[in-house]
């Protein structure tokens, strides 16, 4: 039975994989500007100097709308945790160490246009937001691995499994988010972020797909361990619980969204239920993993489908 690698012994058979995925994404990325996806004309003072401050009848986006806006930048206010996590995992040097910078000078415009946007617009109130960014922030984000993990390999495992799904997630809302603004500066904006989110994910599942190939079965108790407990990052978030239930009546993000436009397509790419290379103790993951996403495709999704239907005649009888 081969012995398990260390995460330093990964990272090191990984990097070339690495290299080659860095030099990919910087040919394939396209660089833009914050600044030009935000309607600077439509931007005033507020009382502080002169103008009047933020009030509800100033926004034209609808309650989803503004739930979905609000998760996704706080989302995307969090960098720094998700900066600390990945770096720690994945290594400051060589083709890591370049990616983990890129990826996350990259990612810090998406929180830039997203509260340039609303501020400007008055989308939402801009002191709600602050505060929830600084409870949001303060708190942090935490992959829970602990030091074994990282030693063993784990650490590095669960955090490349973990954004090779997050990242496409991302990708689904943001679209999503798209429809429901009803705003097409909004939707331009949401589309570019998304097609960064999309070349990130790419990168991730790259790099895992390799650490299936390189350890097997790892990597799948990986996977697996991170398909079943599956949380976005901003699950801790004010709000979070609300607005996710809005994101998930109105088409946003839910759980069928998450099991056929996220999970599979990447279980589907990495050949998850074709592959021939696990030992006994990898196949047993294998097996688990596979109940858990029927129950899911039978159990848990109908339910929540039924739930909702069931709300969503409560409000059209209501209105």
């Amino acid at each position: 039975m081969p012995r398990d690698l260390t995460q330093r012994e990964i990272l090191t058979d990984l990097e070339p994989m690495a290299e080659d995925c860095v030099h990919r994404h910087l040919s394939m990325t396209k660089d833009w500007q914050p600044h030009d996806y935000v309607p600077w004309d439509e931007g005033r003072n507020f009382a502080e100097l002169g103008g009047i401050d933020w009030e509800a009848g100033q926004s034209r986006l609808s309650e989803v709308a503004k739930a979905a806006m609000v998760t996704n930048l706080l989302t995307e206010d969090n960098l720094p945790s998700y900066h600390r996590e990945i770096a720690e995992n994945f290594s400051r040097d060589g083709a890591w160490g370049t990616w983990v910078g890129r990826w996350t000078a990259e990612e810090m415009r998406h929180s830039t246009v997203l509260r340039d946007y609303l501020v400007v617009t008055r989308g939402v109130d801009p002191v709600a937001l602050e505060q929830a960014r600084m409870i949001h922030m303060t708190n942090g984000f935490a992959s829970g691995a602990t030091a074994a993990d990282v030693a063993s390999g784990a650490g590095f495992l669960h955090s490349v499994a973990y954004v090779s799904f997050q990242e496409l997630a991302t990708r689904v809302t943001h679209r999503n988010t798209s429809r429901v603004c009803n705003d097409p500066v909004a939707d331009r904006m949401l589309q570019r972020i998304a097609a960064d989110e999309n070349l990130h994910m790419i990168f991730y599942r790259t790099i895992c797909g390799a650490a299936l190939d390189l350890v097997p079965d790892q990597a799948i108790e990986a996977i697996d361990a991170i398909v079943r407990n599956f949380q976005m990052p901003g699950a801790g978030m004010p709000n979070f619980r609300r607005n996710g239930v809005l994101m998930a009546k109105h088409g946003v993000y839910d759980l069928r969204q998450h099991l056929e436009d996220v999970l599979a397509p990447v279980l589907r790419q990495w050949n998850i239920f074709g592959r021939t290379d696990f030992t006994a103790r990898g196949e047993q993951v294998r097996e688990r993993l596979a109940a858990y996403l029927d129950d899911l495709a039978t159990v848990k999704i109908p339910k929540f489908e039924e739930q909702r239907d069931r709300s969503l005649a409560r409000e059209r009888a209501r209105a």
